[in-house]
């Protein structure tokens, strides 16, 4: 008697298992997606023509062969800088001292084997070690809606954005530009 109860708790215990397996195996039901799944968001190759969304340009004109792009985010909500950033495919890359405090690149610019000519004359190569030359580096500058562009107090792991906001990376090259366009 007794090895037919081992048996049956055996085989019971072999049938819990192969039950877990299963349901491990087999897909469940799909979760509802979370209204943050959902929502798209539209960019558009231009700045905002008004307070319904969140400009972003990245400036490097200051560059040989570099350019200025804008870009629009239809925005209605607060929008966190570095989302932002994403959101058009912009990459920054930060500095080995100061790391993402301290913007070095964008999209690659300006490259390490390229030769950023000084005011003296001199060839200068950014290495992203630490602080940019303070004659060629990315400046991070901000506008409020119905505002003037002024520094960012912040970077951009804590800048936030509201819709009319707008955002810009902005290479000088030698004290020019000093500042963003209007």
């Amino acid at each position: 008697m007794t090895s037919t109860v081992r048996a049956a708790a055996a085989a019971a215990a072999s049938a819990a298992v192969l039950f877990a397996l299963a349901a491990c195996a087999s897909p469940g039901p799909a979760s509802a997606p979370t209204p943050a799944e959902t929502k798209t968001v539209a960019v558009l190759d231009a700045a905002c023509a008004d307070d319904s969304g969140v400009t972003v340009v990245v400036d490097a004109s200051s560059l040989e062969d570099g350019d200025s792009k804008e870009w629009c985010i239809a925005a209605d909500e607060t929008l966190a800088a570095s989302d932002a950033l994403t959101l058009v495919g912009v990459e920054t890359e930060g500095t080995e001292e100061y790391g993402d405090q301290v913007v070095c690149r964008v999209n690659g610019v300006p490259a390490a084997d390229v030769a950023i000519p000084a005011e003296d004359g001199s060839d200068y190569f950014e290495t992203c070690a630490s602080m940019p030359a303070a004659f060629a580096y990315w400046s991070l500058w901000t506008k409020p809606s119905g505002g003037e562009w002024g520094y960012a107090q912040e970077g951009l792991s804590t800048l936030e954005l509201e819709p009319g906001d707008s955002l810009q990376l902005l290479f000088t090259l030698n004290g020019e530009p000093a500042a963003p366009a209007p």
